[in-house]
C-alpha cells in the first residue's frame, strides 16, 4: 500500500471533549470521526484495526467449533415481549416503529433472534450441542456516552451462543470459550484478567468478564495476588470478620451534631476514625396493584460501615430486594424516621422498617449513627443493648483493598480495567419464555440451555491503546496494528537511488506477506515521522540517500529510543525475524 492512495487525516490537537488518553489518539491519528454524541465513522485506519481484531476473534471461534451467521440490526418486538426484556430492558433499548405502526427494536445484543432461530432449526438432540456466532452493529442508547468508543451508543460485537442438552453441557461449551477467549486475548498482546461477574441485564448464573488491565478503566478488579481470585466489584465478596464482636463499653448518648449529616463529618466532629460510624440507607419496594398503581410500599434501613459503599448488585439479589427497589423519597423518610436524611438511625422509628445490617456492621461494638432528630447522632451504639440483635445480616458493601480474599488465601488488591469480553451460562433463561425445545431420546421436550459469549470488537482498540501509548501516540501491539510496517523514504522526489530502494523494499515485503506501507506522499523527515509515532505503526525503516551510500537502512521499533542501522541486503530477513519474535 502506498500512503499516495491511502487517507490519513492526523491533527495536532484532541477535541476539547477527549477526556482519555484512547479518545485524544484516535480522534488525533485519524482513526476515527465524530458524527455525533456517541456515533462515530471508521476512518480507512481505524477500520484497519477492526478488520484485524475481527479476524483473530473470527479464526479463534472457527477454531473452537462456533458457526458464523448474520442477525439482523432491528428486530421484531415481539421476540422481546415473548423474553420479557422489552420493557425490563430499560431506556437503553433504542425502541421504534414502522410504517405500519409495528414496534421494532434496535438491537443491543441477539438472545431473543438466536433463541428463534434454536426453536426452529434444533429439533433434535442429535443436534446439539451448537454454538452460533456473528460480528455485527450493535445500538444501546447510553445516557451519556463518553470515552469515545469506549462508551459509545453505536459499537460492533462479536456474540456467540451455545445450545446443549443439560447443564453440564451447558457448562463445558462455557469452559471451551473461556479457553478460546484466552488464546483470543492472548493473540492481542494484551495484559488483562478474567474475573468472575454478575450477569446483569443479559441473565444466567455462572458468568465472567475479561478485563484489560488499564489506569484510566471504568472498573475496580479486584484479585487477590497470592491466589487465582479475580472478580470485578460487583460480584467480590467481603467476608464476615473472623474475630468475635467486642464487648460494648461506653454507655448510649445522644451527641449534638449540628449541620454535620455525613458520616465523614460527623467523625471529623467527635474526632473519632470514621470505620466507627455507621451509615443509613433507606430504600423502597412498590408492590403494584393489577391497574398499574402502587398498592403497597415497604421501606427498607440498611447499615453500613461510614467507611463503606453499598454495593447496589449485591443489594438487589436480597429476599424481598430481587423485583426490584429504589431510593425512598424524602417524604417516606421523614414519615418513617421523623427527620430528614444524614441524622438517621435504627433507634426510635416512628413507624416500622425492615432493617439489613452490612456483616461488618453486624460485629461492631460502640458504635455512631443517627438519632431520627435533627442535629443529634447516638454514640456507644451496641446491639442487644439499645436494640435488638440484627436479624437479618448480608455482604452489602463493595471490598476495599487489605480485605481478606474469599478462598482464604491472602489479602485482596484493587486495580483498575476495561471488560472487552463477557460469557454467560445463560441455563434456560430465554428458552423458557421463548419454549425453545428439543426432542430427547425418548421422544420428551426438553428446554434447550444456552450460554452467551461477547467480545467488544470496537471497544479493544481503545482499550489497547489504554495500554499501550506514550507522550508521541499509539504503540499498537504488532498483531492489530493498522500496518505491520511502514517505509519512510527521505527525499525520495529528489533523489532515484531513495526512489527505487523504497519501492523495492515494498514490494518484497509485500510478497512475503508482510502488511507494508510506503509513506511516498514527500513529507519532511520530522513531520512524516511524528505521523507515524502518533498513528503507532510498531515497525519503521528510514531510506535515505547517505544510508544506502553506506549500505545501511535503519530501522526502529515503536518502542525504542533509537534506531538500529541494518545493512541494506539483510533488511528484509531482519523485518521477518523482528516481525516472527
Amino acid at each position: 500500500m502506498k500512503a499516495s492512495q491511502f487517507l490519513i487525516s492526523t491533527q495536532k490537537e484532541a477535541p476539547a471533549d477527549a477526556e482519555v488518553i484512547s479518545h485524544q489518539l484516535m480522534m488525533r491519528a485519524g482513526l476515527i470521526k465524530k458524527l455525533g454524541a456517541g456515533i462515530y465513522n471508521y476512518m480507512p485506519m481505524g477500520l484497519r484495526v477492526v478488520r484485524k481484531v475481527e479476524a483473530i476473534v473470527r479464526e479463534e471461534m472457527n477454531r473452537a467449533g462456533a458457526v458464523e451467521l448474520l442477525m439482523p440490526v432491528v428486530q421484531p418486538a415481539e421476540l422481546w415481549q415473548e423474553s420479557g426484556r422489552f420493557q425490563a430492558y430499560g431506556p437503553e433499548l433504542l425502541r421504534l416503529k414502522d410504517r405500519h405502526d409495528r414496534d421494532f427494536v434496535v438491537q443491543p445484543t441477539s438472545e431473543e433472534v438466536v433463541t428463534d432461530i434454536a426453536r426452529q432449526e434444533l429439533r433434535s438432540y442429535k443436534q446439539l450441542p451448537r454454538n452460533l456466532y456473528h460480528i455485527q452493529t450493535k445500538f444501546r442508547d447510553e445516557r451519556r456516552p463518553r470515552f469515545g468508543v469506549m462508551r459509545s451508543r453505536e459499537f460492533i460485537m462479536k456474540d456467540a451462543y451455545s445450545f446443549d442438552r443439560d447443564l453440564a453441557g451447558a457448562t463445558a461449551s462455557y469452559a471451551i470459550m473461556r479457553q478460546a477467549y484466552r488464546r483470543i486475548f492472548d493473540r492481542f498482546g494484551l495484559r488483562y484478567r478474567a474475573v468472575a461477574a454478575d450477569s446483569g441485564a443479559i441473565g444466567g448464573d455462572l458468568s465472567e468478564e475479561f478485563q484489560v488491565i488499564a489506569a484510566t478503566g471504568e472498573d475496580a478488579i479486584v484479585y487477590c495476588p497470592a491466589s487465582d481470585y479475580a472478580a470485578n466489584m460487583e460480584k467480590a465478596e467481603s467476608l464476615a470478620p473472623q474475630s468475635p464482636r467486642k464487648q460494648g463499653l461506653r454507655p448510649l448518648t445522644r451527641r449534638p451534631t449540628p449541620d454535620r449529616s455525613t458520616c465523614c463529618e460527623v467523625a471529623a466532629l467527635l474526632e473519632v476514625p470514621l470505620s466507627s460510624t455507621v451509615k443509613s440507607l433507606v430504600l423502597a419496594t412498590d408492590q403494584l396493584d393489577g391497574r398499574g398503581g402502587v398498592a403497597k410500599t415497604q421501606l427498607w434501613l440498611l447499615l453500613v460501615r461510614g467507611d463503606h459503599d453499598m454495593n447496589e448488585i449485591k443489594v438487589g439479589k436480597l429476599p424481598g430486594l430481587k423485583t426490584g427497589f429504589r431510593f425512598a423519597t424524602v417524604a417516606e423518610i421523614v414519615d418513617h424516621f421523623g427527620t430528614k436524611p444524614g441524622y438517621l438511625g435504627p433507634i426510635g422509628l416512628k413507624k416500622p422498617v425492615n432493617v439489613v445490617a452490612d456483616r461488618e456492621v453486624a460485629a461492631m461494638a460502640d458504635w455512631i449513627c443517627g438519632a431520627n432528630e435533627e442535629g443529634f447522632h447516638f454514640t456507644g451504639v451496641n446491639w442487644g443493648r439499645d436494640l435488638p440483635e440484627p436479624v437479618a445480616v448480608a455482604d452489602l458493601r463493595n471490598v476495599v483493598d487489605g480485605d481478606p480474599s474469599p478462598d482464604g488465601k491472602g489479602t485482596l488488591a484493587i486495580e483498575r480495567g476495561i471488560e472487552i469480553g463477557h460469557i454467560f451460562v445463560l441455563g434456560t433463561k430465554y428458552s423458557a419464555p421463548m419454549n425453545a425445545t428439543f426432542l430427547d431420546e425418548t421422544g420428551k421436550p426438553q428446554l434447550v440451555q444456552m450460554g452467551c459469549y461477547g467480545i467488544g470488537i470496537t471497544r479493544l482498540p481503545a482499550a489497547a491503546i489504554e495500554q499501550n501509548h506514550d507522550e508521541r501516540g499509539i504503540i499498537w501491539p504488532d498483531a492489530i496494528a493498522p500496518f505491520a510496517v511502514v517505509l519512510c523514504p527521505i527525499g525520495m522526489d529528489r533523489s532515484a537511488e531513495v526512489k527505487a530502494a523504497a519501492h523495492k523494499l515494498h514490494d518484497d515485503l509485500q510478497a512475503a506477506g508482510v502488511d507494508v506501507l510506503l509513506d511516498d506522499r514527500g513529507e519532511r523527515p520530522g513531520a512524516m515521522f511524528a505521523d507515524w509515532e502518533l498513528i503507532g505503526v510498531p515497525h519503521r525503516v528510514v531510506i535515505s540517500d547517505r544510508g544506502l551510500k553506506e549500505g545501511q537502512l535503519e530501522y526502529q521499533h515503536r518502542r525504542d529510543a533509537a534506531a538500529t542501522r541494518v545493512p541494506a541486503g539483510d533488511v528484509l530477513g531482519f523485518i521477518k525475524e523482528r516481525l516472527a519474535a
